[in-house]
């Protein structure tokens, strides 16, 4: 058994686990400009790179560093690393495919000093890397194109290729877990654990975190008040759609806040033979795109999946920051983590 996956069960079941908030969010407070985003080998580069916040890992680490520890000493329990959009296909945007691997090496290691740092200063509360894995930028499942609805900006193969090499560069960085994320096409999402599958089987690494492995956590998006994917599954389907892999958590973020959200989450925890985990959106954006949920607010709401047993993992996303996760940190305390029954999803 891996000592950090054992510690990471041993902490699941005594207590509902912190992961951090909005990364993106906590970036916009320090009003970078184009010149942050740019190490000196992209001093030239012909694109924008301003808004590449993944590429703020090689340009401006002290940010990064800043962040992942405000949050740690918020109270969070794990870190996501800074490689939402760190695959070849996301970068490409920018031109800058060919740093897909570096970014998620540079990122991983980043989080994982700042997690070693404050193991240190709390040993009583390991602190653990989630290496974020994000949908990309392009669906398998539906066109871009209106007047052509059979078209595919990407394919499955495609896809695999590049969550490979982003699952080799989080591993190589030293993560403790791999969470895919903000899941609103499925197709997606099951390309991502092909290519997760195909790099532990490469590397030597249980699948099953009971057998050592590196743990998966899944993480869907519910788009609308359908309670579907944006794919058009429902949260039951989502779930029996990427069951076949031995995952630590599945669970939902983005897109609703912790109100819209809890109706889904009932239903993952009375069908999942999985931990369960929630990171919503500080409520649901105003007129001008932004948050304005406070972090009491968002707390109360949340506090009502804790008093149903809904919860292993909880955590903030879009518009949440440090003094959200300290507040949902603080009513945690108060309650125990949601009990696994493994006869769920078979009945």
């Amino acid at each position: 058994m891996d000592i950090r996956t054992d510690i990471l069960l041993q902490r699941l079941n005594q207590k509902i686990l912190i992961l951090d908030g909005a990364m993106g969010t906590m970036i916009q407070r320090y009003k970078l400009e184009e010149k942050d985003f740019r190490t000196p080998a992209l001093a030239s580069h012909p694109k924008a790179l301003k808004g590449n916040n993944d590429l703020l890992s090689l340009s401006r680490p002290d940010v990064i560093r800043e962040i992942h520890e405000t949050y740690l000493e918020a109270g969070a329990d794990i870190l996501e690393t800074n490689t939402f959009s760190s695959t070849s296909i996301a970068q490409d945007d920018y031109d800058l495919s060919h740093l897909a691997y570096e970014l998620n090496v540079a990122s991983a290691t980043l989080a994982k000093e700042a997690t070693d740092k404050y193991n240190k200063i709390t040993p009583d509360q390991p602190r653990f890397v989630a290496g974020a894995i994000g949908p990309t930028n392009r669906t398998a499942s539906l066109s871009p194109d209106v007047n052509d609805p059979g078209y595919r900006a990407v394919n499955f193969d495609q896809l695999a290729e590049a969550y490979s090499e982003q699952v080799r560069g989080l591993l190589d960085g030293g993560v403790d877990i791999i969470l895919v994320e903000t899941i609103f096409d499925t197709l997606n999402a099951k390309a991502a654990l092909y290519a997760i599958q195909e790099v532990y089987e490469e590397k030597g690494i249980p699948l099953d975190p009971k057998e050592g492995g590196i743990p998966i956590m899944i993480s869907g998006t519910i788009t609308d008040a359908s309670g579907r994917t944006l794919s058009g599954q429902t949260t039951e389907a989502f779930l029996i759609s990427l069951s076949h892999v031995p995952l630590i958590s599945i669970g939902l973020n983005c897109a609703l806040g912790a109100k819209e959200l809890r109706p889904y989450l009932k239903v993952l925890s009375e069908k999942a033979p999985f931990y369960i985990s929630a990171y919503p959106n500080a409520g649901l954006p105003n007129e001008f795109g932004l948050y304005d949920q406070t972090a009491q607010e968002m707390a109360d709401q949340v506090e009502e999946f804790l008093k149903d047993g809904l919860i292993n993992i909880l955590g903030g996303c879009c518009g949440t920051t440090p003094e959200h996760i300290s507040v949902i940190a603080s009513v945690s305390k108060k309650y125990k983590p949601r009990q696994l029954d493994f006869n769920t999803v078979e009945e």
